[in-house]
């Protein structure tokens, strides 16, 4: 037996232990699928607040909640940390109250959530375009 080989090519298949950074990643565990990934987690949160706003617009004292996470998934992806460590926050909002404490403004929830669903489709899309680049790689470029 010889040296492993580090070339890959039909005719020299790639031989020999692979990296340890190799070892535990899939191909799924990739910069842009675990961002998309966690973006989608962060606004479907998003939409679960909103609809839990909107469900409360009457409800005496309720302060509408707001979902922050694309500043640090931005600087995760920006830094080099995985997208796996960014877990979005649910904060209340320092809108003003209505007479009955309440905060919760429908024109902005409604706003809110068109917003979220658009941003949600497209995220989805981008991440269903990837798995289908993997997808048509795995079949042999779909010929």
């Amino acid at each position: 037996m010889g040296e492993p080989s580090t070339e890959c090519s039909p005719s020299s298949p790639r031989t020999g232990d692979p990296s340890t950074a190799e070892r535990g990643r899939s191909v799924f565990d990739d910069v842009s699928s675990v961002a998309l990934r966690t973006a989608l987690s962060g606004l479907a949160l998003r939409q679960r607040v909103i609809a839990d706003n909107i469900s409360n617009i009457e409800t005496p004292g309720y302060r509408a909640g707001r979902v922050q996470f694309e500043e640090a998934l931005r600087s995760a992806v920006d830094s080099g940390v995985s997208a796996d460590a960014v877990t979005p926050s649910i904060g209340k909002s320092a809108e003003p109250t209505r007479e009955n404490g309440n905060n919760v403004n429908l024109d902005h929830e409604t706003l809110a959530n068109v917003d979220t669903n658009l941003r949600y489709q497209l995220t989805l899309r981008a991440l269903d375009s990837k798995y289908g680049l993997l997808r048509d790689a795995i079949k042999g470029g779909g010929a």
